[in-house]
Formats: C-alpha cells, sequence, structure tokens
C-alpha cells in the first residue's frame, strides 16, 4: 500500500483487520473460521504483493497454527467425551448439536448466545444419542457432560489460536506511518552559518 496517502492505507487495513475479527468469531459456531481468516489474508498479500513481511516463514506459522486449532478442537472433545463414557456415535452426535446450537442460538446476547448453543448442543446431542443406545440414565448424563465440557475447551483454544493467527497478520498488514527525513546537523560554525542564510533566502 506504499502507493496510498498513510491517513487512506491506515482505513483501508482496519477495516480489513475488522473483518477478520468477526471471521474469528465464526469458531463459536464450529465453522472452520481461521482457515477463512487464513484465506482472507492471502487475498491480501495477492493485492499487496509489496508486502515484505509476509513471506515464507509467516505462511509457514499462519497454516500450522490453523492445524493446532483444528487438532486441539477436535481432540479436546474427543478426549473429554471419551474421559467421562461417550461412544463413538455420542461424541459424533454432540460435534453435530454443538453446531446446530451454535447457529439457533446466536441471535441472543449480541452473539454471545452462539456459545451458549454450542455447548447447550453438544451435551443434548450426545445425550440423546446415548439413550437411544440404551445406555443408563448416568452413563448418559456423564457421557453428555464430557461432550459439553470437550466443546467449550476446544471451542476456547481454537478461539485462542485464531486471536494469535489474527495478532500475527494485523501486524503485517497495519502500514507503517511515513518517516521524514531531517536535514543533517551542521558539523562546524561555517556550515551553521551556511545552513541559517539557506533557511533565510
Amino acid at each position: 500500500m506504499d502507493f496510498l496517502p498513510f491517513p487512506l492505507a491506515s482505513l483501508l487495513a482496519g477495516a480489513f483487520i475488522t473483518l477478520l475479527c468477526f471471521v474469528l468469531v465464526l469458531n463459536v459456531f464450529g465453522l472452520p473460521a481461521n482457515w477463512v481468516m487464513l484465506g482472507l489474508v492471502a487475498l491480501w498479500k495477492m493485492a499487496h504483493p509489496a508486502s515484505e513481511s509476509m513471506n515464507i516463514w509467516f505462511w509457514v506459522m499462519m497454516v500450522g497454527l490453523a492445524l493446532v486449532g483444528e487438532a486441539l478442537e477436535l481432540g479436546m472433545q474427543i478426549i473429554k467425551a471419551k474421559r467421562y463414557g461417550s461412544s463413538s456415535s455420542g461424541t459424533f452426535a454432540g460435534m453435530i448439536g454443538a453446531i446446530a446450537g451454535a447457529i439457533l442460538l446466536a441471535p441472543l446476547f449480541f452473539g454471545l448466545g452462539a456459545l451458549i448453543g454450542a455447548v447447550a448442543g453438544a451435551w443434548i446431542g450426545c445425550f440423546i444419542m446415548e439413550m437411544l443406545k440404551g445406555r443408563p440414565l448416568r452413563e448418559s448424563l456423564d457421557a453428555a457432560f464430557g461432550a459439553m465440557v470437550g466443546r467449550f475447551l476446544g471451542t476456547v483454544c481454537k478461539c485462542g489460536i485464531g486471536g494469535a493467527m489474527l495478532a500475527l497478520a494485523a501486524s503485517r498488514i497495519w502500514p507503517k506511518a511515513p518517516v521524514e527525513m531531517l536535514p543533517a546537523a551542521p558539523e562546524g560554525p561555517l556550515q551553521l552559518v551556511m545552513a541559517l542564510v539557506g533557511g533565510l533566502c
């Protein structure tokens, strides 16, 4: 964005970073928000090829973080659900329930209902599946609790990873203020007098 005036470049960068913030929230809905963010940053790079700070190591870090986020989200829900006795089908039903719950409750509490819906949906989905399989009530409740805790922890971890990706990208998207070159200081009395005369003329 070197060809744009600094105020306009800052406005454009700020709008794009704000868009990335909204995309980050999509993690709550169980959507691949971190990958969407990565794609948008790639489009930014294509539109601004002169951005040298977005080098190969930047992309390695971004892709690595996105992969870690996915692994944490999935791993947390599976590990916690299994720890509390959930079956594979119960864990899968919990994942589906989390997505459905996040979408249904998204309009509530200024969007925070999505997180509540995701956690509650994980519990309901897992509980119903375990009951349909004929498991005792106590075991079904324990399995559903594990799915709920796992979903919450997985979402928090994935959002945290997405926040790191956002910070990494924003530091390279935001334009640097132009530095005005100051005149060199006079080295001696004669140079000082010449500089003063030049300034008066």
